[in-house]
């Protein structure tokens, strides 16, 4: 009977693999996570789901190297306005490496960053058909809009250049209206954005049955990235605000860009500047 050291077996699947898998293939995969290190590698999670459920069929680790990071983190904002965030589906060039210590791992050389464009644009279609069907789409828009507004809700950073924008046209606008105005401060940017508004939404609902009686809600940002958008096509925040018992008034701060949270929203305009003169 043969047998194998440990080590033995693994250099054995190491050679296995050299001899059948090709130098560099091209994957298809999900990023499940997504973290750098102080050296500026990335390490990825990459996953598989399937074809009619959301569960887990497969999974890989990957390494993007610092020096290859910082050309693919380029081209890849260059083509997309993004970066490479948890949930993209993605189309990379991978060599399939295997070491007798830790394991296989993908070694992840070029991208395409069409595929990743083309799936963001098929999942935005989607949600939108979704909120089409279950008529959500103009649902805010159908809420009466207060003839004279006096008492707004307003989700923004506090130290997002939009808001101050916002507050200062409101203040010295030129038929001298005043109007009563609270904070719900949100996170306007990354990861955190979508939680962040849900949570502001909450909040005004709370203080709306306690306390106040707001007749209009805004939410503003200032300029940005464009991948920083990717939060207001969620799906979640696009129904909680549809089904809000306000009206509601985007002023995302990009010229060319609508996002889905403008579609459902009972008005959108492209600054918060914008959005006040309108008030």
């Amino acid at each position: 009977m043969q047998t194998y050291s440990l080590y033995q077996l693994n250099q054995a699947i190491r050679e296995s693999l050299r001899v059948v898998i090709p130098d560099t293939l091209w994957l298809r995969a999900e990023i499940h996570n997504i973290t750098s290190n102080y050296s500026g590698h990335c390490y990825l999670d990459l996953i598989e789901k399937g074809e009619h459920n959301d569960q887990i069929i497969a999974k890989q680790r990957a390494t993007i190297w610092a020096s290859t990071y910082r050309l693919l983190a380029h081209k890849f904002y260059s083509a997309t306005g993004g970066t490479l965030q948890a949930g993209m589906n993605i189309l990379v060039e991978v060599s399939v490496e295997f070491h007798e210590l830790y394991g296989l791992s993908l070694n992840i050389k070029d991208i395409d960053p069409t595929y990743t464009l083309g799936e963001l644009q098929r999942r935005r279609l989607e949600i939108i058909q979704r909120l089409k069907k279950h008529g959500l789409i103009d649902k805010n828009r159908q809420l009466p809009m207060p003839r004279l507004i006096k008492r707004i809700a307003i989700i923004s950073s506090p130290t997002a250049a939009g808001y101050s924008d916002f507050i200062h046209q409101l203040t010295h606008n030129p038929h001298g209206f005043t109007y009563q105005t609270t904070l719900f401060p949100a996170v306007m940017q990354g990861t955190q954005t979508e939680e962040s508004i849900l949570s502001a939404l909450d909040k005004i609902i709370n203080t709306q049955l306690s306390t106040f009686n707001f007749q209009l809600v805004v939410i503003i940002r200032g300029g940005g990235a464009t991948s920083d958008l990717q939060a207001f096509d969620s799906e979640q925040l696009a129904v909680r605000c549809a089904n809000f018992p306000l009206p509601i008034i985007t002023g995302i701060g990009h010229l060319r860009d609508e996002t889905i949270l403008d579609l459902v929203a009972h008005k959108n305009l492209k600054t918060p500047t914008a959005v006040a003169e309108y008030i």
